[in-house]
């Protein structure tokens, strides 16, 4: 009789999208419950007429960014609306996007695409209203439950921007132990490396060399 090899070394822990370790009563889901928690929280921003979606419509004039003082030196005649919010209120923006992760999951689950209805605020609130009643599933089970998650936080950051004036994360580029640069910013919450696909938690991506300074 011979012996087996043992593999428990080779064992690895379930861990989220975040970098974060499944608890035991987490190991039959593809996410963490905190990041469920923190994308339901982000999507609960969005609807209503005091939402972020609503309120974009507010910052579509120019200087109107932020509630500071407007200062111009340009001579020529600003644009009569101001194009990243109008981008984010117009069809392809918020809403579409989230109607297409949507759409996405009622073909995971088996079910029929989901009908809009009514203008954009109204399609929004509801496309928000059923990613959140199916979120305890997508993360769960959706395979791309981390990419969701991180394209809805982003979003919301990006109206977040567009309606306080807070200027854009600087990206920063790293270097992940293969070699491949990764692009990241200072709230990161975690990034998969495309070259190995290690997944970093947002400290030990913080951690990784800067890009010119490991060319250096």
């Amino acid at each position: 009789m011979h012996d087996q090899p043992s593999t428990l070394d080779d064992y690895s822990w379930p861990t989220c999208g975040c970098g974060r370790q499944l608890r035991h009563d987490e190991l039959d889901r593809v996410a963490c419950r905190p990041c469920q928690e923190r994308v339901d929280g982000a999507l609960r921003q969005l609807p209503g007429p005091d939402g972020l979606y609503a309120r974009l419509a507010t910052r579509l004039t120019p200087g109107r960014g932020g509630d500071g003082p407007v200062v111009s030196v340009s001579k020529t005649a600003p644009l009569p609306v101001r194009l990243e919010p109008l981008s984010l209120l117009a069809r392809g923006g918020v809403v579409t996007i989230l109607q297409t992760w949507l759409v996405d999951w009622h073909e995971q689950l088996g079910w029929r695409h989901p009908r809009w209805r009514g203008g954009l605020q109204q399609q929004l609130d509801d496309a928000v209203r059923a990613l959140r009643t199916n979120l305890d599933w997508a993360a769960a089970h959706h395979p791309a439950f981390t990419e969701f998650a991180t394209e809805v936080t982003a979003l919301v950051r990006q109206c977040e921007r567009q309606i306080t004036g807070e200027r854009a994360e600087r990206p920063i580029a790293v270097v992940c132990g293969c070699g491949t640069t990764l692009r990241i910013t200072v709230s990161t919450p975690g990034a998969r490396c495309a070259g190995c696909s290690t997944q970093y938690s947002r400290s030990e991506v913080l951690d990784l060399p800067l890009a010119q300074r490991a060319a250096a």
